[in-house]
């Protein structure tokens, strides 16, 4: 078989869209692809059998050696959700706070925080499938609400540019969206480096109360008088990104374990 008959061959093989609803480019090999995880697909399997042995029973994950280790060699997809939410503490502050989130989307709401989060939506990862306005659900509806929510819940931040891409990759990975507001608040307020999304110059001043109470601690940083709707004029660059949310969500507790 020539190399143009198995690049076809290979191509009708692979999915033209990704695991996470991502389109592969026009350049995509998919041969270098199909020969790489022919052989990468032993080792996932095998790793995937022991985090099922691993999460077995209702008893939750526990930190440990065997869990620190586990998670520095990968978390497959179909248990990242889960580990994410118990590793970074969500799963706790989601617990804790029953009806929070969804008390903060039927309270009172900012028309400027509500204008700047519609403003990248259509930003927001365009090459995938699932957050275009054809898609069936689209998936800006519940970023815009995970958006809101934590404009409205953490207004010493409220909402800036970055969050977007940060938020919208939670919601693929845990397919919920309550639980993605939850992942969003343990990033933004307790596991990336302080500041980086603080606001340095509001764009509005409308102050307004979040609907809702919860303690300052929950949100990761002391609430300001800040609106919830302020924009940061500072973003989160990409290539941050691009490090950040591969291993964002457990970075945290790497390091608090690290002298095991």
């Amino acid at each position: 078989m020539d190399p143009a008959e198995r690049a076809q061959a290979a191509r009708a093989r692979v999915p033209r869209i990704d695991p996470y609803g991502f389109e592969r480019p026009e350049d995509f090999d998919y041969v270098a692809y199909e020969e790489f995880f022919s052989t990468y697909l032993v080792i996932l399997t095998k790793r995937a059998i022991k985090w099922s042995k691993l999460l077995k029973g209702s008893g939750g994950v526990r930190k440990s050696v065997t869990v620190k280790r586990y998670v520095r060699k990968g978390i497959p997809l179909e248990h990242r959700a889960r580990v994410w939410m118990a590793v970074s503490g969500a799963q706790a502050q989601m617990d804790q706070n029953p009806g929070y989130y969804h008390r903060l989307l039927e309270g009172e709401s900012s028309s400027s925080l509500e204008e700047a989060i519609r403003t990248d939506l259509n930003r927001t990862f365009p090459d995938n499938v699932m957050f275009r306005k054809t898609a069936d659900p689209c998936l800006q509806k519940t970023l815009y609400n995970v958006l809101l929510a934590y404009g409205l819940h953490n207004q010493d931040v409220g909402y800036c540019q970055g969050m977007n891409f940060i938020a919208g990759y939670l919601i693929l990975i845990t397919k919920n969206e309550e639980e993605s507001f939850w992942l969003l608040d343990a990033l933004v307020g307790r596991i990336l480096p302080e500041n980086i999304f603080r606001a340095r110059k509001p764009v509005h001043d409308d102050h307004q109360q979040a609907p809702g109470e919860l303690p300052s601690h929950a949100a990761g940083t002391e609430l300001s008088a800040q609106a919830p709707g302020t924009r940061c004029h500072s973003s989160l660059p990409e290539c941050t990104l691009h490090q950040f949310l591969p291993c964002c969500s457990c970075c945290k507790y790497l390091k608090s374990r690290h002298s095991m």
